[in-house]
């Protein structure tokens, strides 16, 4: 296998191995990754994708192997964020002309954003949750309550009313056309605010160990559980928890999903002929090298040789559906999107409602001031980035969006 990465070497550290070829990459997002790279627990070399950008404390878009230890702002605090790909027997012609009706369908089914927090409740969240959540809540439950009697503050958070929901940001639907004109499904979100509140925690409980053991960190953002510590056990069972409510929340969307679009098209369809549901923030045991290490993909997706992955555009670019191809320098790992080039901030400064409509053309989605931070040119070129990695996956599927949904 022709390797496809450049090597970054990091004095008092690993070595960072970069498939950037051809993508920009920010000199604070280098900074970031060096510093990574110099902490004790890391094994071997850390591995920065073509989507690589600026994160807090690690860089969105890399890979961290860490040997008896994990660093829970690495992982970050939406935990277990990921896709869910569904293709469908339906075609590009089953689709109704007024593609509107079809996004406001969808809407109404799935919640999505949030509300100002003013009292009443939260239009991101049920009201009452539907019997589907309240089977799949069933599954995760005893488990929760196990992690609330020994952290109680995470009790009093947003969990079984945001199971089945889409959040907002970066976090999206999507109908989507393929390269044979098949309609697929496509959703992104994580663990929401049970997640949220699981990651805040522990990042906190991790800064304040870190005071008395960790004095020499390079970023504060870096504070790491080792194992033996007292809350690393409780961290991997909160971490590991998270991660299976996202995986949850995102197969609830897409069957709410399914049955909104059945109530917009009358033609009988199977939506499950081909399905792909991956994390791309997470942290799970592996072995690599030889050696059994903890694997924290933030901003990755995991590409085991054959392994289904998604890798998602921007509101007007094209997707992929991906096979890894196990490369063992990137920690069998690819990117998991485009990547910003901007922050939300710069985005909305530089570009109007107008440059929205333009580039969003054909795409039946919301074209308004609130959306400004999600527009195309705040990303990287997908086809730049796909280059970057051809060592890393082969593209399986190419999907274009007709309709978009916006958390």
């Amino acid at each position: 296998m022709n390797n496809n990465y450049n090597t970054q070497e990091v004095p008092g550290g690993v070595p960072v191995k970069m498939w950037t070829r051809g993508v920009p990459v920010e000199d604070e997002a280098r900074e970031q990754l060096a510093n990574a790279a110099r902490l004790p627990i890391v094994f071997k070399h850390i591995a920065a994708m073509p989507d690589v950008h600026l994160g807090i404390g690690a860089t969105v878009g890399s890979v961290i192997p860490t040997v008896k230890a994990i660093i829970p702002a690495a992982v970050g605090v939406d935990i277990g964020c990921g896709m869910m790909a569904c293709k469908t027997t339906l075609r590009a012609e089953d689709l109704p002309d007024n593609l509107g009706k079809l996004r406001s369908t969808i809407e109404r089914t799935v919640p999505h954003g949030i509300s100002p927090r003013r009292g009443g409740r939260d239009k991101g969240s049920w009201d009452t949750p539907p019997d589907a959540v309240d089977e799949a809540w069933a599954t995760l439950a005893d488990e929760f309550e196990a992690l609330c009697e020994l952290h109680p503050r995470l009790r009093n958070t947003n969990n079984r009313k945001h199971l089945g929901t889409l959040g907002t940001g970066n976090h999206f639907i999507e109908v989507c056309l393929d390269e044979a004109d098949f309609v697929w499904f496509m959703l992104h979100s994580g663990s929401r605010g049970v997640g949220n509140a699981i990651g805040t925690h522990f990042i906190e409980l991790a800064k304040k160990d870190a005071e008395q053991h960790q004095r020499n960190l390079p970023d504060r953002d870096l504070a790491y559980f080792e194992e033996g510590a007292r809350y690393f056990g409780d961290y991997v069972r909160g971490v590991g928890w998270a991660q299976k409510f996202a995986r949850l929340n995102r197969e609830v969307m897409m069957k709410n999903l399914v049955e909104a679009v059945r109530k917009c098209i009358p033609k009988p369809f199977d939506a499950h002929v081909e399905a792909v549901n991956c994390h791309h923030n997470y942290v799970q045991q592996e072995r690599h090298f030889g050696q059994d290490v903890f694997i924290t993909r933030k901003g990755a997706v995991s590409a085991r040789k054959g392994e289904l992955g998604i890798i998602p555009g921007s509101m007007g670019a094209r997707s992929y559906i991906v096979r890894g191809l196990g490369n063992p320098e990137s920690f069998e790992s690819c990117s998991h999107g485009a990547g910003r080039v901007m922050s939300r901030t710069k985005a909305k400064k530089l570009f109007t409602v107008a440059d929205q409509v333009k580039a969003t053309v054909g795409v039946e989605c919301r074209k308004d001031a609130d959306v400004i931070d999600e527009i195309p040119m705040a990303y990287k070129d997908i086809d730049a980035v796909m280059d970057a990695q051809k060592d890393l996956v082969e593209v399986v599927h190419t999907l274009k969006q007709v309709v978009c949904v916006k958390g």
